[in-house]
């Protein structure tokens, strides 16, 4: 709201892309929320030639309106490169879907792990044995998990994934105005990783130009009025799918018994891929500006949640918990005295 009210153009903008892409789930998925166009083996309709000019009509203006965001989060970024490159901000690993080419990739395409300074640590590794590779920690203090690649294990081995982690993975972006943002992107780092967390948000908006000229090319593709819908497979009892959300990399890994039950489930969600990283966020923040304060301010919260929000977090997701997630935040001194505590956001998700 906020937003809106100093730039009205501007929301406008966010919310009429919102409704363009609502449209998109709701013609390919059959509505808007809780698609049902995705079956076994495939997809359970095809987009009619009336859906598809009637996303044809608008697209220009989605990506016109894609470019400007890329330019907002762009300037902003370097505008501000010195708060930029400590806010947050951190050297880590990082992971993300990539084509047999390197091309970034959302759906059909490997996983591919970097260091900091841009070396593979594995690439297109088999899916189906993902355990081999990435490992949860738990600990007490927290209700999600904690997951690294096991080859560096728990305290060197943790990663990021999301828009950040996938533009450091790729080698390149398949669509032409999101391959010349990303160029810019990563010139900034020297074509190295960028580690700073502010980026999360420019790395974010060249990935909605990128699915927007996606969008735009399938809608010349003629085989969405095809009726080759569904693919005939070998019944498995057991499988892993790997794919990327907005969010991050996500690993479903189901068992199921001779009657389709579900016996076995576990998914490792892009947030609680990021939680390592989102503490570490939190703590360098918290050192910055809280750190030797008595109590907490309203700026100093809203620090926190900056933070946090770089890496869209669905704690509840990441959780498997249902109910209220606000922001809390208690500040204790070296004996473990709570000296202040507030809260924000009470009554709505975080």
């Amino acid at each position: 709201l906020a937003v809106a009210a100093e730039f009205p153009d501007l929301g406008k903008q966010a919310i009429l892309m919102r409704k363009y892409g609502q449209e998109v789930i709701a013609r390919t998925a059959g509505k808007k929320i809780h698609g049902t166009g995705a079956i076994p083996g495939g997809i359970n309709k095809n987009l009619s030639p009336e859906e598809r000019d009637f996303l044809r009509k608008d697209i220009d203006q989605m990506i016109e309106w894609s470019k400007g965001a890329v330019a907002i989060a762009r300037d902003y970024t370097l505008k501000n490169l010195d708060l930029a490159k400590e806010f947050g901000s951190f050297e880590s690993n990082h992971v993300g879907l990539v084509r047999g080419d390197g091309a970034l990739e959302l759906y059909d395409g490997g996983v591919r792990a970097i260091d900091k300074d841009g070396n593979t640590i594995f690439d297109h590794m088999d899916n189906q044995k993902y355990m081999d590779f990435i490992a949860e920690e738990v600990k007490p203090w927290s209700y999600m998990k904690f997951p690294f690649i096991k080859s560096l294990g728990p305290e060197k081995g943790w990663y990021r994934v999301g828009p950040l982690a996938r533009l450091n993975c790729c080698d390149y972006i398949d669509t032409p105005l999101a391959e010349e943002a990303r160029k810019e992107f990563k010139g900034l780092t020297n074509d190295k990783p960028n580690n700073f967390t502010l980026a999360y948000h420019w790395a974010r908006t060249i990935e909605i130009l990128h699915v927007a000229e996606r969008i735009a090319e399938l809608l010349e593709d003629p085989d969405l009025q095809g009726n080759d819908l569904v693919v005939e497979g070998e019944r498995r009892r057991e499988a892993v799918g790997i794919i990327e959300a907005p969010r991050g990399t996500l690993f479903h890994h189901y068992r199921i018994n001779e009657n389709d039950q579900v016996t076995m489930c576990n998914l490792i969600v892009s947030t609680t891929s990021n939680n390592e990283p989102m503490n570490r966020a939190v703590r360098k923040v918290a050192q910055k500006y809280i750190s030797g304060k008595k109590e907490i301010t309203e700026g100093l919260l809203n620090h926190i949640e900056v933070a946090i929000r770089a890496y869209d977090p669905c704690l509840s997701c990441a959780t498997h918990a249902l109910g209220q997630m606000p922001l809390i935040v208690k500040l204790v001194d070296c004996e473990g005295n709570v000296l202040d505590s507030k809260t924000k956001g009470a009554g709505c998700t975080l």
